[in-house]
């Protein structure tokens, strides 16, 4: 696996060590977090902004990051804001992702930042004007059986063809594909995570079941009226995907969330809480064992202020090394 094995100042608890020096050390990370690196980030200018047009005529303003070309790649990520945010609001988090590896398209959701409603009006901040229907809009990827030709595009599905054109244009086999979503954004993510993993497969192979991991920041149970239940029933949420939950010390829905997810897979989970000893399920002997994480950070914050925290980030990135390595299943 591609973690650092020299951590300073990083103990491991004595239950951990007798599982062996990769999996404690990975368990360790989530739990302290990775040291802050000394290596400059570049500098947010150096993203590139695309306008993508969904299904039904909203220009999405798009922002793109790539890495380094000498970068080893990590994910493919697309990374929601929260209402009223937009990429700026994450920002912080795209930077440092594109650091470690990934490649990051965060959109301005329709409503908010630079993108533009039918007739190239602005959409401006106030989400307020946005109902469950457009919720489910953004959420949205269906119509027909043939995902490249769907009727129905919404946002992140709208922002999931750019990246799999560019891939094709590019030649080269992409980056496993990873969604983070914070507040309002994590219930966006978890919903179109839950209507990829539902595209039937072709005869050529699948099309889709192309998100590899999800990160949830501070989710909420239900936005604007649109739940999270149903697609936590999904089998996608139930079993396959795996999912970090990142939370602080006042989000309830995020204890929850996870509350719920370990239910369903009780024998593959692993538990922060601040201030506490982690645990796991017994059951997790080696790192690809486990495919639900709760990381609860000892901070009020939540969202998007979460992740500019300086521990989030490298938990995070550690959370994706271990479930997109094949070598550690």
């Amino acid at each position: 696996m591609r973690l650092p094995l020299r951590i300073p100042r990083l103990e491991v608890p004595p239950f951990l060590a007798s599982l062996g020096p990769v999996l404690a050390v990975s368990l360790a990370l989530l739990a302290a977090g990775t040291p802050a690196t000394s290596a400059p980030v570049r500098d947010a200018a150096e993203a590139k902004r695309v306008d993508l047009e969904t299904s039904d005529g909203v220009s999405l303003a798009t922002w793109y990051y790539e890495p380094a070309e000498d970068a080893k790649p990590l994910a493919t990520v697309i990374l929601v804001h929260d209402f009223e945010g937009s990429h700026k609001t994450v920002e912080p988090l795209a930077l440092a992702l594109r650091e470690a590896g990934c490649t990051v398209a965060a959109p301005d959701l329709r409503g908010h930042g630079a993108s533009k409603t039918r007739g190239g009006r602005d959409s401006g901040l106030d989400s307020r004007q946005l109902r469950k229907s457009d919720l489910e809009l953004i959420a949205a990827g269906t119509g027909g059986r043939l995902r490249e030709q769907s009727a129905v595009r919404g946002d992140l599905e709208t922002v999931h063809a750019f990246l799999v054109s560019r891939g094709a244009a590019g030649g080269s086999a992409p980056a496993p594909l990873a969604v983070i979503g914070c507040g309002a954004g994590a219930t966006l993510a978890t919903v179109w995570t839950a209507a990829d993993w539902a595209w039937p497969p072709l005869a050529s192979g699948p099309q889709g079941q192309q998100v590899k991991a999800l990160v949830l920041v501070s989710p909420i149970w239900a936005a604007k009226g649109l739940p999270l239940q149903p697609a936590l029933g999904t089998e996608a949420l139930r079993r396959e995907v795996p999912v970090l939950v990142l939370a602080g010390t006042g989000d309830r829905d995020a204890i929850r969330l996870f509350d719920q997810l370990k239910r369903q897979r009780p024998r593959a989970w692993f538990d922060q809480r601040a201030d506490a000893e982690f645990t796991k399920a017994k059951e997790v002997e080696k790192p690809g064992d486990a495919t639900l994480f709760l990381v609860q950070l000892d901070t009020t914050l939540a969202g998007e202020k979460l992740t500019a925290e300086a521990d989030a980030a490298p938990r995070i990135k550690t959370f994706l090394e271990l479930v997109l390595d094949d070598e550690s299943r």
